[in-house]
């Protein structure tokens, strides 16, 4: 029988998650002021790395860290002038477009290489390397894929709620320990030779990797930010079978392993039929329901791609010049 352990307190990178570390371990010691963080960079690494801790103590926490201070008071303070300097990054940078527009953009593939698409990158020239250095950045959200989303459920009502709740199931397995998604990609990475626990490549994530994730958490645990949210779930559904496609063929081409093949080809499959449920019922229900939510969805939206095409650049920039894009490189397959 296997035990579950909670993960441990990633390393400091810089002043403010080094304080903010230092409380979780110690329960002790001063906490960053409002100043220092209206000057951090909205998506470097130190603050990028802060936002990351304090969020995880609403999924798995971390070892010898008190459950109790999920509702820390001043650990939820200063959380908020740090989700406060992100998002008001992410809002100064999204483009302002209507939702229809925004959504057209989102469902039109494509037809050349745009010079930031990974999934392309891989299949075309991706070798285990860069598999493993990708998988390894993505496991710290497939490895809870769906939790952050499933934060809009209370928030949601009719068929935006019903449409939400029969992606999610399908997201959970069906019913299904083995077929959960989180697990089938710890499945990926065994064929890959990667570590399966929880949060295990943290440190060696960039921050542009740590912002993909943290942008679903700072959405789902607001629900006045439950249409960004949406939007972000729209973006996940919407693009997910073209890439997941591709992704498919870069296991295969590379003899991944079955598992590894098998993850990303049950996306194409589920994803083309989620897409469909996530405009007409999820965001059609959304906007019957609050019609004044659909400049948020089109933020969501946008939000994501910044994130997603930051990642990307940084990825690509790294495979292209011939280096790792982690901050270490990984150890050998296991």
């Amino acid at each position: 029988m296997t035990t579950v352990t909670d993960p441990p307190l990633p390393r400091p990178r810089g002043p403010l998650s080094a304080a903010v570390i230092a409380r979780l371990r110690t329960e002790r010691g001063r906490l960053p002021p409002d100043g220092a963080i209206r000057r951090a960079d909205p998506y470097g690494a130190d603050l990028q790395t802060a936002l990351y801790v304090l969020y995880e103590l609403h999924y798995r926490g971390f070892e010898g860290v008190d459950d109790g201070l999920e509702w820390e008071a001043e650990l939820l303070a200063v959380r908020r002038p740090l989700e406060e300097r992100f998002l008001a990054a992410l809002r100064a940078d999204a483009p302002q477009t209507g939702l229809r527009d925004t959504l057209a953009a989102l469902l039109a593939e494509p037809v050349a290489d745009t010079g930031t698409d990974v999934s392309r990158y891989l299949d075309h020239h991706g070798g285990l390397d860069q598999l493993r250095e990708y998988a390894a950045l993505r496991s710290l959200y497939h490895l809870k894929e769906a939790d952050p989303h499933a934060w809009a459920l209370p928030r949601l009502r009719g068929r935006a709620k019903a449409g939400l709740a029969a992606i999610e199931f399908d997201e959970f397995g069906a019913g299904r320990a083995e077929d959960i998604h989180a697990q089938l990609f710890a499945d990926l990475m065994t064929d890959l030779g990667l570590e399966t626990g929880y949060g295990h490549y943290v440190d060696l994530a960039p921050s542009e990797a740590l912002a993909t994730v943290n942008l679903m958490s700072l959405l789902g645990l607001h629900r006045r930010l439950r249409g960004a949210l949406v939007g972000h779930f729209a973006t996940v559904e919407i693009t997910s079978p073209p890439a997941a496609r591709r992704l498919t063929e870069a296991m295969r081409r590379t003899r991944a392993g079955p598992a590894a093949e098998r993850f990303y080809a049950e996306h194409v499959v589920a994803d083309a039929v989620h897409e469909q449920v996530v405009r007409r019922e999820v965001i059609g229900g959304l906007l019957h329901d609050e019609p004044g939510l659909e400049p948020e969805v089109a933020f969501g939206i946008h939000a994501t791609a910044q994130v997603e095409d930051r990642l990307a650049r940084h990825l690509l920039g790294a495979w292209q010049a011939g280096r790792g894009a982690l901050r270490e490189a990984l150890p050998p397959a296991v």
